[in-house]
């Protein structure tokens, strides 16, 4: 009932909806010790934007964190066409790991106004790799004009096949057009009017030649790739996993002398133990952790380098689909949310 919304500073609530409707999401910043199985201190540390989903670390120590939205600001359409265009959704914001409660909430527009899901950096090139979760979905990348500062903007771009513009990796209606474990070559196409006021820019890019995918959800970068889910993707319609493996060239004018390349890791099908992928991450041991978000009896898959599947955990406590999933720097401790009951879940080895 907005009964704390006086105890917040009205600049640190990026949507502060006229004090009727604020945005209702953002940030948690919880500080564990491993040692003694406790959180030492949880705050809020990024406040009033709206359905913010799996977002990813940068190597210089933030988190960048993705709205899965694409929606005016609150409370009413008499105050939308009063505000700034800043208090619009559907943008990435960063909030360092050093911050000790709310950061000011500043949208990094360069990086498209869409409805993101995740953001992976390469630490080589500082490129940043993002995905989209909608059913014709683009996988992107963003080239920032200075790597760790991100409000000097940069290039959006968008993956397309090399000869094979307008690729559907989806495989729905080619049913098995893309195999597992075939690289091919990708370019990259720039996207125009990336703050755009439509949401359509999955739909641009499509024409201007990208590729298509089904609900790119979890991203993570790893060992000079990004990993790619497709939670509805395959002609089962029950996730896939990509690996986009980057170029020794990647985001430089020789770029195309080597190009980076993409490969169909694994294909859920209706007798594979996988179902439904969504967030992931690599583990210590180099396989990938998968978040399942199925109907019920969700969990946490391990994948192979190889595609292979195996089980790491299940969620016995509710039918919630499982989110966030990361390692902690040392290696020891997994971390889990459980989406509907908002638990974060710490897991211990030895892994």
């Amino acid at each position: 009932d907005l009964e704390l919304l006086d105890k917040v500073d009205a600049d640190y609530i990026y949507d502060y909806g006229d004090g009727k409707t604020p945005g209702n999401a953002g940030t948690s910043t919880i500080i564990y010790d491993p040692k003694s199985g406790s959180a030492e201190k949880q705050f809020l540390s990024l406040a009033g934007t709206e359905l913010n989903c799996a977002g990813g670390p940068t190597p210089w120590g933030s988190w960048l964190t993705c709205e899965e939205a694409f929606s005016d600001p609150g409370p009413a359409w008499e105050y939308s066409r009063r505000v700034d265009r800043e208090q619009y959704h559907g943008y990435v914001f960063e909030v360092p790991s050093s911050a000790s409660g709310l950061v000011k909430p500043v949208p990094i527009k360069d990086m498209g106004r869409f409805e993101h899901e995740a953001a992976g950096v390469d630490p080589k090139s500082g490129a940043i790799y993002m995905s989209e979760d909608r059913h014709r979905s683009l996988f992107y990348r963003f080239l920032p004009n200075e790597p760790g500062n991100l409000q000097a903007g940069g290039k959006l771009q968008a993956l397309a096949i090399k000869g094979s513009p307008q690729y559907d990796t989806r495989n729905w209606i080619d049913e098995g057009q893309l195999k597992p474990d075939v690289w091919l070559d990708v370019e990259w196409v720039d996207l125009d009017d990336v703050d755009t006021t439509s949401n359509d820019l999955r739909l641009r890019g499509f024409d201007a030649g990208a590729a298509r995918f089904a609900r790119g959800e979890g991203l993570w970068f790893a060992d000079g790739s990004a990993f790619l889910t497709c939670t509805i993707g395959g002609a089962a319609r029950l996730g896939q996993i990509f690996e986009y493996r980057v170029s020794p060239y990647e985001g430089t004018e020789r770029e195309a002398e080597k190009p980076g390349a993409i490969r169909l890791l694994a294909e859920a099908a209706s007798d594979s133990l996988l179902r439904n992928c969504d967030n992931l991450t690599m583990s210590p041991w180099g396989d990938l952790v998968v978040c399942e978000d199925t109907g019920g009896n969700c969990g946490l898959v391990g994948v192979t380098t190889s595609g292979e599947m195996y089980p790491v955990a299940y969620n016995a406590y509710t039918d919630s689909e499982l989110a966030g999933v990361c390692f902690a720097p040392d290696g020891r401790t997994l971390f889990v949310n459980i989406q509907e009951q908002g638990l974060t879940v710490a897991i211990n080895g030895p892994w």
